[in-house]
């Protein structure tokens, strides 16, 4: 049976249309405008917007996230470091209770370097996160559902079993392996670790060489797959940028940006997602203006309320302002932004950032950095979409996925409206509750 969602404004991912009402049918948008079918059951939607569902372009996630993802608006995650089976991803796809799904497997590092830091002495908590395994690789169960390696790459892992403990590389051979690796596995881009420590409150960290940087990048190409590369300083972002990389997972906090460094990349034709949530995080500011709101609180367990409150604080010398700068000097050059979150698990001194509820956080930010309220809602929908090469969603046009976002408001205009998450579809099945 079809659904009409009528008396609505639509942003189809571009521009807000002229008409008023969707039809969707059988997993897909059936129509714009046009006749309603007889049958159709009909949704008001008097004062609201429909959107497309929305993308967070940088995660790390395992099912309950993606359920949790799904309740504010947020479709699709692409997560940029864990391991899922076959059989695992077969079950993200058929459910339409969580988020669609993709993956680069387990990001290349050197051994000892990122994410292995975060199994050291500078852990708070008492040692690693649950499900780390050892030199801070993701640990897994026997049901393999997925896990979080990094503060980009937290390794989180639901379980405890090491029988797939992220591999390592050391040398340009070793990457054409790896990559081959992840390709037989089915991760959909390849992941790069470039990262030094220093903002993470761990300075010295073993990395790759830059052979091996850009012969991993060579290789994913060879495969037809991304390359993208973590890079949290300006340095590691012109090593990423200079080996041919197709996209930055992060943006530099470590300095102001120059009208060099943003012209390279915007030459490179790279897109960058930027996690401005994250970097947040990363100086030390907890997003406070969202843990004490009901649109928020209402569809989180109070572990992710508290995770929400907390920030890694690995990097107070920070400047927010630079970094906002840096994206809205990017956007003028012309560079692909996309909305991000690095989004794990529910772990406080791993907070200021959480599925689903981030991205709303992430496209204020980008608003902050001097983005439109229209151009920050492509970053989170046709943009990524056209990005990663998802043709059948990231848009609302006829015969496209049916993955929409129904809110209260007008966020082409406040980007804070958001929030007033009124109705989610995934493929075309309305979500029965947006609560916990």
């Amino acid at each position: 049976m079809a659904t009409a969602i009528t008396n609505v404004r639509i942003f189809d991912g571009d521009s807000v249309l002229s008409d008023t009402h969707l039809v969707i049918k059988d997993q897909k948008i059936l129509s714009i405008g046009g006749t309603i079918p007889e049958d159709a059951i009909i949704i008001d939607a008097s004062g609201g917007t429909v959107v497309p569902g929305l993308f967070d372009s940088h995660v790390h996630t395992k099912p309950e996230q993606l359920q949790m993802a799904l309740r504010f608006g947020v479709t699709t995650e692409l997560e940029m470091m864990g391991f899922w089976t076959p059989e695992s991803r077969k079950a993200v796809e058929e459910d339409d209770n969580m988020a669609d799904l993709r993956t680069a497997g387990f990001g290349m590092t050197a051994p000892g370097g990122h994410p292995s830091e975060l199994h050291g002495p500078r852990k708070k908590a008492g040692g690693p996160p649950p499900g780390m395994g050892k030199s801070g690789s993701p640990g897994h169960n026997e049901s393999l559902k997925g896990g979080k390696p990094g503060p980009s790459e937290k390794a989180q892992g639901p379980g405890h079993n090491h029988r797939h403990e992220a591999p390592t590389v050391s040398n340009p051979e070793e990457a054409v392996s790896f990559v081959a690796d992840r390709v037989t596995e089915g991760s959909d881009y390849i992941k790069i670790m470039i990262e030094e420590g220093s903002v993470l409150d761990a300075p010295g960290l073993p990395l790759l060489s830059n052979d091996t940087v850009v012969t991993a990048v060579k290789e994913a190409h060879a495969h037809s797959k991304l390359a993208i590369a973590h890079a949290l300083t300006a340095e590691a972002a012109t090593q990423a940028i200079n080996a041919g990389v197709d996209g930055l997972a992060h943006i530099f906090l470590d300095g102001p940006h120059t009208s060099e460094l943003i012209q390279n990349i915007a030459n490179s034709g790279a897109f960058v997602t930027p996690c401005l949530c994250l970097n947040a995080s990363i100086i030390g500011r907890s997003p406070n203006h969202l843990t004490a709101d009901t649109r928020i609180t209402s569809k989180m367990s109070p572990a992710w309320q508290n995770t929400l409150a907390g920030s890694f604080n690995t990097y107070p010398q920070g400047n927010i302002e630079q970094v906002l700068a840096t994206v809205g000097a990017l956007h003028q050059a012309g560079v692909d932004i996309l909305a991000g979150t690095d989004a794990s698990v529910p772990v406080p001194h791993l907070g200021g950032v959480a599925h689903g509820v981030s991205v709303h956080h992430e496209l204020q930010l980008l608003v902050a950095a001097g983005m439109t309220p229209i151009e920050a809602l492509k970053s989170a929908t046709a943009l990524p979409a056209k990005r990663f090469g998802l043709s059948d969603r990231g848009k609302i046009a006829p015969g496209l996925r049916a993955d929409l976002l129904l809110v209260d408001g007008d966020p082409t205009r406040d980007i804070g409206d958001t929030l007033n998450v009124k109705d989610v579809w995934r493929r075309g099945k309305r979500l029965e509750t947006i609560t916990t």
